[in-house]
C-alpha cells in the first residue's frame, strides 16, 4: 500500500469494488425491469421502498466507513489490537439496530409506505416490496458494514465476492419468484432478502480468512471511545445517506403532487426508473473512488502525503472523464433507456426521458464532490467531509425540490437534481483546491 505506484494501486483496489458496486446496482435495475413488465404501480412501489433502503444503507455505511476508516489507519500504524476491537463493535451494533428496525416497521407497513410518499393507489405495491426487505434489515445493514470493513483493510477482492454472489443470486431468483411462482412484487422483495442473507454469510466467512481482522463475540465491548472513532469516520456517510433518503421521500411527494390528475403513479414510477438508471451509472465511479479509499487511508496513516495527493488527482481525473462519456450517451439515448423499463406507459416514458436528460446534463460534475468528500472522510477531516456529503441531496436538493416546482411545476421536479449537482460542484471546488495544496506542502 505504501510502496507500489499509486495509480496501479488505485486501479487494483478499484476493480473488485467496481464489480461489486455495478453488480449491486444491476440487481436494483433488474428488479425494476422485471416489475415494470407487470404494472406501473409495481414500479412506483419499488421507488417508494428506495427511501427505506437508503436509511438501511445510511446506518450500514456509517458503521462500515466509520470502523473501516479507523481500521485502515490502525493497520497502517501496525495497531492490530485496536483495529480488531473497533471492527467487532462496528459489526455487532448494526445487527442490533437492524433487529430493532424490523420489529418496529413490520407491523406498520402501510403507515411506513405512506410516510415514504406513496400515493394511496401505490401503497399496496409498496407494502408488498417492503415486507421481506424490512425482515432482512439486520442482515442488509451489517452486510454493508462487513463489506466496507473488508475493503478498507485491503481485502477488496473478497468483499467483491460476497456482494457479487448475493447480487447474482438475486438476479437468478427474481424471474423465478416473480413469474414462475407468480409472487409479483413480493417475489422481487423475497429474492432480494434471500440474496442479502447469502451475501451476509459469505462476508462473515471472509473475516475468518488469513490477513483479515477476525471478529469475535468476546471483543464486542462497546465504549464511548470506539463509538467516537466510528462517529468521526462514518458521520459523512451517515448524513449523505440520510439525506439521500430524505431526497427520495421529497421526490416521491413532489412527483405525485405536481403530476396531472390520474398520472401520479406514472410520475412516481418515472422518477423511480431514472433514479435506478443514475445509480447504475454512478456505481462505477463510486466503486473507483472506493478503490482510492484504502490507498488514501494507508498512506495518510504512514504520513506519505504526496502519495495521497497523487492518488486523489488520479481518481478525480478518471471519474470525471467516465461520467462525461456516460452522461453524453444517456442524454442522447434517454427515450430508449427509459423504455427498457416500461415502454407500455407513454406518460412514464415522457416524464422519465425529460428527467434523465436533465440529470445527465450535470452528472459529470459530481465526480469532484464525491472524490473530495472521500478524501476528507479518510483523513478524518470530519466537518468538511460532512458538509460535502450533505450538499448534493441535502443542502441544495431539498430546497430545489421545494422551490423549483413552485415556479415550473413538474418540470421543476425534473430540474431539481441537476441544479443541486451544479451547486454541489461549486461548493466542492475550493475545498478540493485547498486540500490538494495542503497535501503538496506535506500537510504543513
Amino acid at each position: 500500500m505504501t510502496q507500489q505506484p499509486v495509480k496501479l494501486l488505485v486501479c487494483r483496489m478499484a476493480v473488485p469494488t467496481i464489480i461489486a458496486m455495478v453488480t449491486t446496482a444491476l440487481y436494483n435495475v433488474v428488479d425494476a425491469a422485471f416489475i415494470g413488465r407487470l404494472s406501473t404501480g409495481g414500479t412506483a412501489g419499488i421507488g417508494i421502498s428506495f427511501a427505506y433502503m437508503t436509511i438501511v444503507q445510511a446506518l450500514g455505511f456509517f458503521f462500515g466507513h466509520g470502523s473501516g476508516n479507523y481500521i485502515s489507519r490502525a493497520l497502517g500504524a501496525k495497531d492490530v489490537g485496536s483495529a480488531t476491537k473497533v471492527a467487532t463493535v462496528g459489526f455487532g451494533t448494526p445487527m442490533l439496530l437492524g433487529l430493532l428496525a424490523a420489529a418496529l416497521c413490520l407491523p406498520n407497513l402501510s403507515a411506513l409506505s405512506t410516510l415514504l410518499g406513496a400515493p394511496p393507489e401505490v401503497v399496496p405495491y409498496a407494502n408488498d416490496y417492503l415486507r421481506y426487505i424490512v425482515a432482512a434489515t439486520p442482515f442488509m445493514m451489517s452486510a454493508l458494514t462487513l463489506n466496507n470493513q473488508l475493503r478498507l483493510q485491503g481485502n477488496a477482492r473478497f468483499a467483491m465476492v460476497g456482494i457479487v454472489s448475493g447480487a447474482v443470486l438475486n438476479i437468478v431468483l427474481d424471474p423465478l419468484f416473480i413469474f414462475t411462482l407468480d409472487m409479483g412484487v413480493s417475489g422481487a422483495s423475497l429474492a432480494t432478502a434471500i440474496s442479502q442473507l447469502f451475501a451476509w454469510g459469505l462476508l462473515l466467512y471472509g473475516t475468518t480468512r488469513p490477513q483479515c481482522i477476525h471478529l469475535s463475540l468476546r471483543d464486542f465491548r462497546p465504549s464511548w471511545h470506539i463509538y467516537y472513532e466510528i462517529f468521526r469516520g462514518g458521520l459523512p456517510s451517515l448524513f449523505r445517506q440520510l439525506f439521500n433518503s430524505a431526497a427520495a421521500v421529497a421526490l416521491n411527494y413532489s412527483a405525485a403532487l405536481y403530476a396531472l390528475p390520474g398520472q401520479e403513479a406514472s410520475a412516481v414510477a418515472a422518477f423511480a426508473v431514472v433514479t435506478r438508471i443514475m445509480m447504475f451509472a454512478f456505481s462505477t465511479v463510486l466503486g473507483f473512488c472506493q478503490g482510492f479509499q484504502p490507498v488514501c487511508g494507508f498512506n495518510y496513516g504512514a504520513r506519505l502525503y504526496g502519495r495521497v495527493r497523487q492518488s486523489f488527482l488520479f481518481t478525480l481525473s478518471v471519474s470525471s472523464l467516465f461520467l462525461l462519456v456516460i452522461s453524453t450517451a444517456g442524454f442522447i439515448f434517454a427515450p430508449q433507456v427509459v423504455a427498457l423499463f416500461r415502454s407500455e406507459d407513454p406518460v412514464l416514458l415522457d416524464i422519465g426521458t425529460t428527467t434523465l436528460r436533465w440529470q445527465c446534463a450535470a452528472f459529470p460534475l459530481i465526480a469532484l464532490s464525491t472524490t473530495t468528500n472521500m478524501l476528507f472522510q479518510n483523513i478524518r477531516m470530519t466537518l468538511p467531509a460532512t458538509l460535502l456529503s450533505i450538499g448534493r441531496n441535502g443542502i441544495f436538493f431539498l430546497p430545489a425540490i421545494i422551490l423549483l416546482p413552485m415556479a415550473f411545476g413538474l418540470l421543476g421536479v425534473q430540474m431539481a437534481q441537476a441544479v443541486a449537482d451544479l451547486c454541489t460542484f461549486l461548493l466542492s471546488l475550493p475545498y478540493a483546491v485547498w486540500i490538494s495544496r495542503k497535501l503538496a506542502a506535506g500537510m504543513a
